[in-house]
């Protein structure tokens, strides 16, 4: 009956290991986000057969209903 409700949740630790706050030691900038990140983002998009366009504006809907202070990978 509820067609179009999506019901995700990410628990504490997720969010709190969402960034990547550990230096690769190379030369260049680190990655921003985590592994975790990028995996649940590409669950999702293996799922829900989304382009990476359409997954990147999903997952920031996730995190806004969530109403976490992250933004998805671009």
């Amino acid at each position: 009956v509820q067609r179009g409700n999506i019901n995700i949740w990410l628990s504490d630790s997720a969010i709190s290991k969402w960034q990547n706050t550990e230096k690769h030691g190379g030369r260049g900038r680190s990655n921003h986000y985590s592994d975790l990140a990028i995996e649940t983002c590409l669950t999702s998009r293996a799922v829900f057969h989304l382009p990476l366009r359409a997954l990147e504006g999903f997952v920031n809907s996730l995190l806004t209903m969530m109403d976490a202070s992250l933004q998805s990978p671009s």
